[in-house]
C-alpha cells in the first residue's frame, strides 16, 4: 500500500542525512489517505502499550499527523518541540500541555541517520521533560546498517520500529 501510494519509489536519492540510496521513503503522502493513514497510526499501538510513558510526542514535520492519529486512537496525550521557536505569541518551544519530569516516548516516521530524533530529544530534555524510547515506523537503515541505531543507544535511548528496510524489500520483491 505505501508503494501504491507513491510513499516509496526508487531510483538514485540523496537523503537529508547526505546519503545515498536506492530507495526514497517520504510518508507525507499519506496524509491524504486516511484508510493507510490510519493503518500505519494502528501499527504503532503494539509497541507503545509496551513502554511506559506520560505523553507521545510526535517530531515535526511528517511525524505530526501520525502522532495525532496515534493520540486520537489510544488516548495519549501528545506534545511536540517546535522546529523553531515563534517570535511572537508565548514563544514556546515545546507545544502542548506537560509538567517537568514527564516521561515521553519520541515518535517519529523514519530513522535514518538518528540526527534529526537527536535534535527532538534535545528540545525536550531541555524543557524538563525526559526520553527514555524512540518509536519509528521505518527503520531505514535496518540490519544492514545500525549505525543511526547505535547512536541512539549511546546517548541512552531505547528504538523501537515497526518496520526496517529489510522486510520492506523482502515484501516488495
Amino acid at each position: 500500500d505505501l508503494l501504491q501510494a507513491g510513499c516509496i519509489r526508487f531510483g538514485d536519492f540523496t537523503l537529508k542525512s547526505g546519503l545515498k540510496s536506492p530507495i526514497y521513503i517520504d510518508l507525507r503522502q499519506i496524509i491524504s489517505q486516511p484508510r493507510l493513514l490510519s493503518r500505519v497510526c494502528s501499527a504503532y499501538l503494539p509497541i507503545l502499550e509496551k513502554i511506559s510513558f506520560d505523553r507521545i510526542a510526535g517530531l515535526p514535520y511528517a511525524a505530526l499527523p501520525i502522532s495525532t492519529g496515534i493520540s486520537l486512537a489510544a488516548g495519549y496525550p501528545m506534545i511536540y518541540p517546535r522546529k523553531e521557536v515563534k517570535a511572537h505569541g508565548a514563544r514556546r518551544l515545546i507545544e502542548g500541555d506537560f509538567e517537568e519530569g514527564d516521561l515521553v516516548v519520541v515518535v517519529d516516521d523514519i530513522l535514518i541517520s538518528g540526527g534529526s530524533v537527536l535534535e527532538g530529544i534535545a528540545k525536550l530534555e531541555g524543557s524538563g521533560l525526559e526520553v527514555q524510547d524512540v518509536v519509528v515506523f521505518i527503520d531505514h537503515g535496518g540490519e544492514a546498517d545500525t549505525s543511526a541505531r547505535r547512536r541512539l543507544e549511546r546517548g541512552g535511548y531505547r528504538l523501537h520500529a515497526v518496520l526496517d528496510i529489510g522486510r520492506i524489500t523482502r515484501v516488495l520483491h
